[in-house]
């Protein structure tokens, strides 16, 4: 099953329009009209999408600012008062737990002068679990309740005068009006979601059936081994339609292309804001590397204790799933031409009891390095062709780009303003590469 098809009617052959689009016209339906065909006639999204400075602005709203966005994973903040400090659309978000250990998210900024309150780098919220302004010393618990305007501990304030600085006696003024700004926090598997939009649908509504797919990994209990950051000189769009296609294995990655068969790809995806396809089943290793090298989750049986899943979660994440490991890339979209992307390599519990699990995990990361270098090499060529303006969009290759197709028309949806998740594919696994006749 394909996404909307509005505007199937016309002519596949029709010229597509010039460049650059009007950005006023970046919310009409119409402007889409030749990506909104199916996919065997479809041509790709308009240029003006991964380069133009008016569509990056649109999207940051209208795409990021609304979706459940993967900014971390449930280890980063395993205890009262850990912390991580994220970058969602262009602002800055603290995920961290109460004294109680319930998850909390809120806009990094003070509520007097909008201060910003942690570094990009804080990993705990402050001394006693406290969010302290460096400004002007209010300050915060947890919970974000304002807990003094400012509060005076450790302060060069002479005892005996707070009273002049203190701003809870002003006229019309209660501080617990003013409270940090809530942001909806989340999680799945071993993953960490945000979400800006003031009143969001659940998570379990963006994610459709993967908590059922994935239900057998028990993801819940993997934790991040290796972490590694990459600077992207192309549109996050890019980088996500490359992950959801393999038809550039054979010519991209010659590694990869041994251990991840062409013929042993399915397209793996129901209702939900993704795109998913496998490897089954799962090639051993070459002298080039590949996937082993950890034991695999024990519990795993069917097509799940031999196959790879591999899913893009919109709208900027990349989950991999084997085994015996997991791969993920966050990725942060700075710029319509910059990405940065962290690449982060988990395993399951049973993994790390191998006394060879340290050799095991460098071999995998190195191959994901390999990989990954491979694929950003080649997103960036693909970037500087991109803002050529002679090129004006091409045509889809309906066997192998449907995910792509189903991916673009998210995007159509929320630039547009249609709120909707994608139904799936009819069977559980569609094979991507029918067997000669």
């Amino acid at each position: 099953m394909t996404a909307d098809t509005t505007g199937a009617h016309l002519d596949p052959h029709a010229v597509l329009p010039a460049r650059p689009v009007d950005p006023a016209r970046f919310t009409e339906e119409s402007t889409y009209r030749h990506t909104r065909l199916p996919v065997e006639l479809a041509s790709t999204l308009l240029p003006d999408a991964y380069c133009s400075p008016e569509f990056f602005a649109l999207e940051r709203e209208r795409v990021f600012a609304t979706s459940w966005v993967a900014v971390g994973f449930v280890s980063d903040v395993d205890r009262p008062g850990a912390c991580i400090v994220v970058d969602v659309a262009g602002r800055s978000v603290i995920v961290t737990r109460n004294r109680h250990g319930r998850l909390r998210a809120f806009h990094n900024v003070c509520r007097h002068r909008a201060t910003k309150l942690l570094d990009a780098d804080a990993r705990e919220v402050g001394h006693r679990g406290r969010i302290r302004c460096p400004y002007h010393s209010w300050t915060y618990d947890t919970d974000g309740t304002c807990l003094g305007t400012p509060l005076f501990e450790g302060s060069d304030v002479p005892a005996g005068q707070e009273p002049v600085f203190d701003t809870s006696v002003a006229a019309g003024f209660d501080r617990a009006d003013y409270g940090l700004l809530q942001v909806a926090v989340d999680t799945w598997g071993f993953l960490l979601f945000v979400n800006l939009a003031a009143e969001p649908a659940p998570l379990g509504h963006q994610l459709g059936d993967l908590a059922t797919r994935f239900a057998a990994y028990r993801l819940d209990t993997w934790t991040p081994q290796r972490r590694r950051t990459y600077e992207v000189a192309a549109n996050h769009k890019l980088i996500g339609e490359n992950f959801m296609e393999y038809y550039h294995l054979p010519w991209v990655h010659r590694e990869l292309n041994q251990v991840s068969r062409f013929s042993d790809h399915y397209r793996w995806q129901g209702p939900g804001l993704y795109t998913g396809m496998c490897t089954t089943p799962v090639s051993r290793n070459t002298e080039a590397g590949g996937w082993d090298g950890l034991a695999p989750l024990g519990s795993l049986s069917g097509p799940d204790a031999d196959s790879g899943r591999f899913v893009w979660l919109f709208p900027a994440t990349a989950l991999v799933v084997l085994p015996n490991h997991a791969f993920v890339l966050l990725n942060r979209p700075v710029a319509p031409n910059r990405t940065v992307e962290t690449a982060v390599l988990l395993t399951h519990p049973e993994s790390l009891d191998d006394p060879a699990a340290e050799e095991g995990l460098d071999r995998l990361a190195a191959f994901w390095d390999l990989v990954n270098r491979q694929d950003l090499e080649i997103v960036e060529r693909v970037q500087e062709g991109i803002e050529n303006p002679a090129y004006r969009g091409g045509r889809m290759c309906f066997r192998f780009e449907e995910p792509l197709h189903r991916f673009q028309n998210m995007v159509i949806d929320r630039v547009v303003g249609i709120d909707r998740v994608p139904a799936g594919d009819d069977d559980t696994m569609t094979r991507m590469f029918p067997d000669p006749e």
